[in-house]
Protein backbone atom coordinates (compact mmCIF):
# COMPACT_ATOMS: atom_id res chain seq x y z
CA UNK A 1 0.00 0.00 0.00
CA UNK A 2 2.30 3.22 -1.35
CA UNK A 3 -0.50 5.46 -1.08
CA UNK A 4 -2.14 4.94 2.03
CA UNK A 5 -1.19 4.58 5.77
CA UNK A 6 -3.58 3.15 8.70
CA UNK A 7 -2.75 5.70 11.62
CA UNK A 8 -5.21 3.95 13.93
CA UNK A 9 -8.23 2.18 14.29
CA UNK A 10 -11.06 1.81 16.66
CA UNK A 11 -11.15 5.89 17.42
CA UNK A 12 -14.31 6.50 19.28
CA UNK A 13 -16.28 8.51 16.84
CA UNK A 14 -19.71 8.80 18.76
CA UNK A 15 -19.08 11.69 20.07
CA UNK A 16 -18.62 13.86 17.24
CA UNK A 17 -21.55 12.31 15.20
CA UNK A 18 -23.77 13.00 17.69
CA UNK A 19 -22.78 16.52 17.80
CA UNK A 20 -23.01 16.76 13.95
CA UNK A 21 -26.72 15.02 14.22
CA UNK A 22 -27.69 17.89 16.81
CA UNK A 23 -27.06 20.38 14.20
CA UNK A 24 -27.95 19.40 10.54
CA UNK A 25 -28.03 23.26 9.95
CA UNK A 26 -24.58 23.03 9.86
CA UNK A 27 -24.28 21.35 6.38
CA UNK A 28 -25.66 23.98 4.50
CA UNK A 29 -23.90 26.38 6.62
CA UNK A 30 -21.46 26.64 3.46
CA UNK A 31 -21.88 25.26 0.35
CA UNK A 32 -18.51 26.83 -0.92
CA UNK A 33 -17.09 23.16 -2.05
CA UNK A 34 -20.29 22.38 -3.31
CA UNK A 35 -20.55 25.29 -5.42
CA UNK A 36 -17.20 25.52 -7.10
CA UNK A 37 -16.76 25.69 -10.13
CA UNK A 38 -15.69 22.16 -12.15
CA UNK A 39 -14.54 21.30 -8.25
CA UNK A 40 -14.96 17.51 -7.47
CA UNK A 41 -17.52 17.92 -4.41
CA UNK A 42 -21.24 18.16 -6.35
CA UNK A 43 -22.54 15.73 -5.00
CA UNK A 44 -20.42 16.34 -1.12
CA UNK A 45 -22.00 18.21 1.88
CA UNK A 46 -19.56 19.75 4.05
CA UNK A 47 -19.01 21.51 7.13
CA UNK A 48 -16.34 23.91 6.96
CA UNK A 49 -14.54 23.80 10.48
CA UNK A 50 -11.05 25.38 9.59
CA UNK A 51 -10.62 27.10 6.33
CA UNK A 52 -8.44 29.65 4.68
CA UNK A 53 -9.96 33.41 5.12
CA UNK A 54 -9.80 34.45 2.07
CA UNK A 55 -11.84 32.15 -1.08
CA UNK A 56 -10.58 31.25 -3.84
CA UNK A 57 -13.10 33.66 -5.79
CA UNK A 58 -11.48 36.75 -3.84
CA UNK A 59 -7.86 35.55 -4.45
CA UNK A 60 -8.62 35.47 -8.50
CA UNK A 61 -9.78 39.04 -7.97
CA UNK A 62 -6.48 40.33 -6.20
CA UNK A 63 -4.49 37.68 -6.82
CA UNK A 64 -1.06 39.75 -8.08
CA UNK A 65 -1.65 42.28 -5.19
CA UNK A 66 -2.00 39.62 -3.02
CA UNK A 67 0.72 37.47 -3.63
CA UNK A 68 3.48 40.72 -3.65
CA UNK A 69 2.32 41.21 -0.03
CA UNK A 70 4.58 39.70 1.83
CA UNK A 71 2.48 39.18 4.94
CA UNK A 72 0.20 36.99 2.97
CA UNK A 73 0.48 33.32 3.92
CA UNK A 74 -1.44 31.40 1.00
CA UNK A 75 -1.17 28.16 3.80
CA UNK A 76 -3.01 30.10 6.42
CA UNK A 77 -6.37 29.00 8.15
CA UNK A 78 -8.70 29.81 10.57
CA UNK A 79 -11.00 28.37 12.51
CA UNK A 80 -14.61 29.09 11.67
CA UNK A 81 -18.27 29.68 13.93
CA UNK A 82 -19.03 25.71 13.31
CA UNK A 83 -15.85 24.60 14.86
CA UNK A 84 -16.76 26.16 18.16
CA UNK A 85 -20.73 24.39 17.66
CA UNK A 86 -18.54 21.13 16.78
CA UNK A 87 -16.01 20.92 19.80
CA UNK A 88 -15.54 17.25 19.30
CA UNK A 89 -13.89 17.80 16.25
CA UNK A 90 -11.21 20.19 17.77
CA UNK A 91 -10.82 17.17 20.23
CA UNK A 92 -9.95 14.70 17.20
CA UNK A 93 -8.21 16.97 14.80
CA UNK A 94 -5.66 17.79 18.10
CA UNK A 95 -5.49 13.85 19.02
CA UNK A 96 -3.67 13.56 15.60
CA UNK A 97 -2.09 16.17 15.41
CA UNK A 98 -0.05 14.91 18.22
CA UNK A 99 0.15 11.28 16.97
CA UNK A 100 1.61 12.54 14.05
CA UNK A 101 3.77 15.25 15.64
CA UNK A 102 2.16 18.07 13.81
CA UNK A 103 3.70 21.88 13.78
CA UNK A 104 0.81 23.79 12.09
CA UNK A 105 -2.93 22.91 11.60
CA UNK A 106 -5.02 23.51 8.45
CA UNK A 107 -7.73 22.75 7.25
CA UNK A 108 -10.21 20.55 8.98
CA UNK A 109 -14.07 19.82 7.01
CA UNK A 110 -16.72 17.16 7.30
CA UNK A 111 -17.28 15.76 4.01
CA UNK A 112 -20.73 13.51 3.92
CA UNK A 113 -21.17 11.54 0.70
CA UNK A 114 -24.66 9.98 -0.15
CA UNK A 115 -25.56 6.47 -1.18
CA UNK A 116 -24.08 6.46 -4.37
CA UNK A 117 -22.90 9.56 -4.10
CA UNK A 118 -18.94 10.36 -4.69
CA UNK A 119 -16.37 12.80 -4.54
CA UNK A 120 -14.68 12.79 -8.41
CA UNK A 121 -11.64 12.20 -9.45
CA UNK A 122 -8.89 14.98 -8.72
CA UNK A 123 -5.82 15.90 -7.10
CA UNK A 124 -5.47 18.60 -4.85
CA UNK A 125 -3.40 21.73 -5.81
CA UNK A 126 0.86 20.81 -5.63
CA UNK A 127 0.92 24.40 -3.06
CA UNK A 128 -1.32 22.73 -0.74
CA UNK A 129 -0.30 18.90 -0.94
CA UNK A 130 3.23 20.10 -0.80
CA UNK A 131 2.98 22.01 2.17
CA UNK A 132 -0.04 20.34 4.22
CA UNK A 133 -0.13 16.00 5.07
CA UNK A 134 -3.55 15.00 4.49
CA UNK A 135 -5.53 12.71 7.05
CA UNK A 136 -8.86 11.16 7.01
CA UNK A 137 -11.19 10.18 9.97
CA UNK A 138 -13.82 8.00 9.04
CA UNK A 139 -16.79 9.01 10.91
CA UNK A 140 -19.05 6.69 9.56
CA UNK A 141 -18.21 4.17 7.04
CA UNK A 142 -19.82 0.93 5.96
CA UNK A 143 -18.68 -1.82 3.10
CA UNK A 144 -18.80 -0.30 -0.26
CA UNK A 145 -17.59 3.19 0.42
CA UNK A 146 -14.34 3.40 -1.18
CA UNK A 147 -11.39 5.67 -1.89
CA UNK A 148 -9.33 5.25 -4.82
CA UNK A 149 -5.80 6.81 -4.84
CA UNK A 150 -4.00 6.25 -8.44
CA UNK A 151 -4.29 2.43 -8.76
CA UNK A 152 -4.97 1.23 -4.70
CA UNK A 153 -8.37 1.28 -3.92
CA UNK A 154 -9.39 0.84 -0.39
CA UNK A 155 -12.55 0.81 2.14
CA UNK A 156 -11.96 2.08 5.52
CA UNK A 157 -14.65 1.84 8.56
CA UNK A 158 -15.80 3.42 11.46
CA UNK A 159 -12.66 5.06 13.29
CA UNK A 160 -10.27 4.39 11.13
CA UNK A 161 -7.74 7.10 11.08
CA UNK A 162 -5.12 7.52 7.88
CA UNK A 163 -3.06 9.35 5.57
CA UNK A 164 -2.94 8.98 2.11
CA UNK A 165 -1.44 10.56 -1.01
CA UNK A 166 -3.30 13.29 -2.17
CA UNK A 167 -0.81 14.87 -4.88
CA UNK A 168 -2.36 11.80 -7.22
CA UNK A 169 -5.40 11.74 -8.72
CA UNK A 170 -7.91 10.34 -5.96
CA UNK A 171 -11.89 9.78 -5.49
CA UNK A 172 -14.07 8.43 -3.01
CA UNK A 173 -17.34 6.42 -4.07
CA UNK A 174 -20.18 5.50 -2.33
CA UNK A 175 -21.74 2.63 -2.69
CA UNK A 176 -22.48 1.13 0.64
CA UNK A 177 -26.48 1.65 1.91
CA UNK A 178 -26.01 4.74 4.00
CA UNK A 179 -24.09 8.39 4.36
CA UNK A 180 -20.33 7.76 4.51
CA UNK A 181 -19.07 10.98 6.70
CA UNK A 182 -15.18 11.92 7.27
CA UNK A 183 -13.23 14.40 8.27
CA UNK A 184 -10.35 15.31 6.46
CA UNK A 185 -7.90 16.98 8.71
CA UNK A 186 -4.44 18.55 6.82
CA UNK A 187 -1.46 18.91 9.26
CA UNK A 188 1.80 20.61 8.54
CA UNK A 189 4.49 18.27 9.97
CA UNK A 190 8.45 17.91 10.19
CA UNK A 191 8.57 15.83 7.19
CA UNK A 192 11.48 16.02 4.57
Amino acid sequence: MENFLTIATGVDTTPILLAIKRRPELWKADDYLRNYPQGPFKEVESILLRFPPITVVELQEDAEKLLADRRYDPHECVSRPEMQQVPEARTLAMMLMARVEGERLGRVMINKIVPGGRIFPHADTPEHADYYTRFHICLYGLPGATIRCADERRSFRTGDVFWFNNKLDHEVVNNSAEERISMVVDIRTSRP
